[in-house]
């Protein structure tokens, strides 16, 4: 395990990349760490963020035992005492390698998948326009724990592409059906979107926060700056209570990511 991964997460690291081996060892190409552990400093809400490649799809027996044994080792977000949320997205290289947009997803695990996974269902592999912010903040900042450096092992994504799948997760968001009972997150989420549109990186959601916190209107920060100091756990999470005034941030940060020349085509 190298150097570099957080010492907070390097036993359960170390268990997930086993879990992984076991399972894939035949197809496995590489296996990288991304996303908060590296970027900021993880949060008391922070998942463990894995980009998995291999080289050939697997069968649904293989996938149901990977996510049943990953569900073992991983605990909702800010619940587990000695182990973390557990973010892993698999992906064959060939749906990748060459870059096209949108991408194919193999495999997805998460904390929200938890109810259908001990169900026995496990989602088939689908196009996920995410991948081209995933594999951005991947070879911006990541470290390979099998397989080669991402920035080397992956395609760089073109600007225009990048700009797509922020345009697709600004929709995805922007109606109160989709943030209904995920609030902070949608807030915090939408603030990287205005950052990342921005400025063609990707950051930290607390960072992003920061950046979107100094551009808006005075009467809108509080509420960002809400779900600010809730995902860093100085306060607790009530932006349910916001109402419309999270309707009111979510309107304007949609209004100024359309405005960028990136993304005026795509509103």
């Amino acid at each position: 395990m190298s150097d570099a991964v957080p010492a907070e997460i390097s036993a359960q690291l170390s268990r997930a990349l086993d879990v992984i081996e076991r399972h894939l060892a035949s197809t496995l190409l590489a296996a990288h760490l991304y996303g908060s552990a590296l970027d900021g400093g993880l949060k008391p809400f922070s998942d463990i963020d894995l980009l998995v490649t291999v080289a050939t799809k697997s069968d649904a027996d293989a996938r149901r035992a990977l996510l049943t044994d990953l569900l073992k080792i991983s605990a909702p977000p800010g619940q587990g005492k000695e182990i973390r949320a557990l973010d892993v997205t698999v992906v064959a290289r060939g749906d990748i390698v060459p870059w096209r947009y949108p991408a194919r997803r193999e495999l997805q695990f998460g904390e929200w998948l938890r109810k259908d996974i001990l169900d026995g269902v496990v989602e088939p592999a689908v196009i996920d326009a995410d991948l081209a912010i995933l594999l951005t903040q991947a070879r911006q900042h990541s470290i390979a724990l099998a397989g080669p450096p991402a920035a080397e092992f992956f395609d760089p994504v073109p600007e225009s592409d990048l700009a797509r799948a922020l345009a697709d997760t600004l929709k995805a968001w922007s109606t109160p059906s989709a943030w209904t009972g995920d609030e902070r997150n949608a807030a915090l989420t939408l603030a990287r979107v205005w950052y990342s549109a921005s400025t063609g990186k990707i950051a930290p959601k607390d960072v992003a926060a920061d950046w979107v916190i100094e551009r808006l209107p005075e009467e809108h920060r509080s509420v960002l700056s809400e779900a600010r100091q809730a995902y860093l756990g100085h306060r607790e999470d009530r932006l349910t209570l916001r109402g419309s005034q999270l309707t009111d941030l979510i309107a304007l940060i949609v209004r100024e990511v359309t405005k960028l020349p990136g993304q005026r085509q795509r509103s």
